[in-house]
This record gives structure tokens, sequence and C-alpha cells, in this order.
């Protein structure tokens, strides 16, 4: 196996970042592809998902996993096509889920741990990490679950042209809410208006966003998504409806930040308005994907939830591409294409 395949192209933590992340952070080197053993296979990775959370990954604060240990490759979840295979499920050639394959151009797995991808008419292999994927779980779980949007009500979304707000919005369109969507310039408003059908969108890098709120919220928030927090997040709590839900799913604002991350500043809403706030976790819900594929996919296949997929060729531009993610230099979701589709 060894002498038979390119040497492996792997992205390892060198030290925890300190502030936004720095080429010093990462390291670029060549590993040795080992042998298979029973029941594994040999990856050759295609797409890689870039996301938030890798930020948090590379620290060591308190997390929902343990942390990228230094000198380990860095975690990231990946698609690819077996190339090698001593397991029974699987043959050269299947389209595979290796998991959290890291960032490198080769994963072996092993056959309990892998999934093949669905195979959908029309559909590319891009939706499978994003509308279709783990972007897509998480956007139906966190507002499903923990929104419970019902007709009639308002839902505001934060990082709305991201990724998982995308999709947020549109599934609570779907389900008959009242949708505004902020967003960083004038083009990404513009999409989620026009082309998502959003009720209204906030450019908060040209606008007053709790002046935009009360414009377009004239009757308060009964869901929040909420992917920043910080400033934007304490203009929504503030406008939030008695027995408001917020799903609480990330605090993009804060990652980049060192020491404690304040929450809503007058935390007494909670209280006199008895409003859910929930965090939550896309692992946590993985045992029930069927239900939110059940569900995703006909909308996806019929139409009618639009994504993009903002690909940046090679892996050796991971480092600089997932800064992508704290300027908002891309539309959808970030992906790294390491190899060309079979």
């Amino acid at each position: 196996m060894t002498t038979n395949w390119p040497t492996n192209k792997q992205w390892i933590l060198r030290k925890r970042p300190e502030g936004d992340i720095s080429a010093e952070d990462l390291a670029f080197i060549d590993a040795p592809v080992r042998d298979l053993e029973d029941g594994e296979v040999l990856v050759r990775n295609i797409y890689l998902s870039l996301d938030p959370t890798n930020r948090i990954w590379m620290s060591d604060q308190d997390q929902y996993m343990p942390p990228v240990a230094l000198g380990e490759v860095m975690r990231g979840g990946t698609i690819g096509v077996v190339e090698a295979s001593r397991s029974s499920r699987f043959q050269p050639g299947d389209l595979v889920n290796p998991g959290l394959g890291g960032w490198q151009a080769y994963t072996i797995g092993h056959e309990d741990a892998v999934n093949p991808v669905p195979s959908l008419p029309g559909i590319p292999l891009t939706a499978f990490m994003s509308v279709l994927g783990a972007t897509g779980l998480t956007a139906y779980f966190g507002l499903m679950d923990i929104g419970k949007p019902q007709p009639g009500e308002t839902v505001v979304v934060s990082a709305a042209a991201g990724a998982v707000g995308s999709i947020v919005g549109q599934i609570a369109k779907l389900k008959g809410c009242r949708v505004i969507g902020i967003a960083g310039g004038p083009d990404k408003c513009r999409w989620l208006v026009e082309e998502l059908g959003f009720d209204g969108a906030i450019d908060y890098k040209s606008e007053d966003v709790g002046a935009a709120l009360d414009r377009l919220c004239p009757n308060g928030i009964d869901v929040n998504f909420e992917n920043v927090g910080g400033k934007i997040m304490d203009a929504v709590f503030t406008r939030m409806n008695l027995n408001g839900r917020m799903a609480l799913c990330g605090m993009i604002s804060t990652y980049n930040k060192d020491g404690l991350v304040a929450g809503p500043a007058d935390f007494a809403h909670t209280l006199m308005k008895r409003i859910l706030i929930k965090g939550f976790i896309i692992t946590d819900y993985l045992p029930r994907a069927g239900e939110a594929f059940a569900e995703l996919a006909p909308w996806v296949m019929e139409g009618k939830i639009k994504w993009k997929a903002f690909a940046v060729d090679g892996l050796e531009n991971a480092a600089e591409a997932v800064k992508r993610l704290f300027t908002g230099d891309h539309d959808g979701k970030l992906l790294i294409r390491i190899s060309p589709e079979p």
C-alpha cells in the first residue's frame, strides 16, 4: 500500500492560535500512507469542509470535543472516494463520508465509521457537504427542535447569508414564518430577499441593527437563530417576545477573542419574557439525521431550498482559506477542493 500511493499531504496543528489564525499555527507536511488493516478503507478526500468550529478545535478552551492535540492532523469533515479496501462493505470507486477525515489528502477509516454518500438525481456532490450534510442538519434541528417555528411567527437569523443561516431562513419560510436575515453587505442582503425569499434583510455593516429590527419586526421576534453573538445577538434578544426561543448555534464574533464571552446585557429579559435559550451541537442530533434528510432531500430536489458552495482549490490553501469564515469573504458553504471528483 505505502509503495503504491503518493505521500499523504497533511495540515498539522503546531501551536494554539492567539487571536486570528496565523500561518505559524499550522504546518503543511508530507506523511506516509500506512498499510490497511482488516475492515479499513483508504479514502482519497475530494472536499474538505471549513467551519467556524475549526477555530474552537484549535484552542484548548472548554469545548464539546477534545481539542486537537499539537502535532495532530487538523480536524475537519470530508467527502471522498474509496481508492483501496479491506472492507466487505465498500469497494474502490465508492463515494463515502469518512466523518472527520481531517485536513489531509488521504484518510484511512474503519468501515464502522464510514458512510456511503447517497446518490440523488441532479444533485451535485457539494450538496452533501452543505444542505444535505452537517450544515443542513444543523439548520434543520436548531430551527425545528429548538425554535419550533409556528405559522405567522417572526424568525430572525444572524449570519443569514452563511451556509447554515441561509438554509434556516428558507426552512422557516416553508413553515409559514416571516423571516428577517442579518448579513454583511448589500449583495448578500439582496440575495436573501430576491432569491431566497426572506421578508427582509439587515446589512449590519451599514445599518443600525436595532433600529432596522424595530422597522422590520414591529410585532417583536418569536425565534432567534443565533450564529454571531455579541452586539448583534443583544439587539435581537432585547426585542424577543413572550415565550420566545433562541437556538444558539454559534458565536463567531467571539471565536478569535481571548477571555470570557459575555452573554445578553439585559439577562433579566430571559425571565420577564420567559425566553428559552438552548445551545446545541449537531453531533447530538446525528442519530436522528434520517428525520432531517427525509424532509430536506425532497425540498432540495424540488428546488424549494437553494444553497451556495464556495470551493477553494488546493489543500495547500486551507490554512489561508479558513480565514474567510471570519471576514465573510465567501458565499454559502466554504469548502476546499482537495482532488477531482470521479
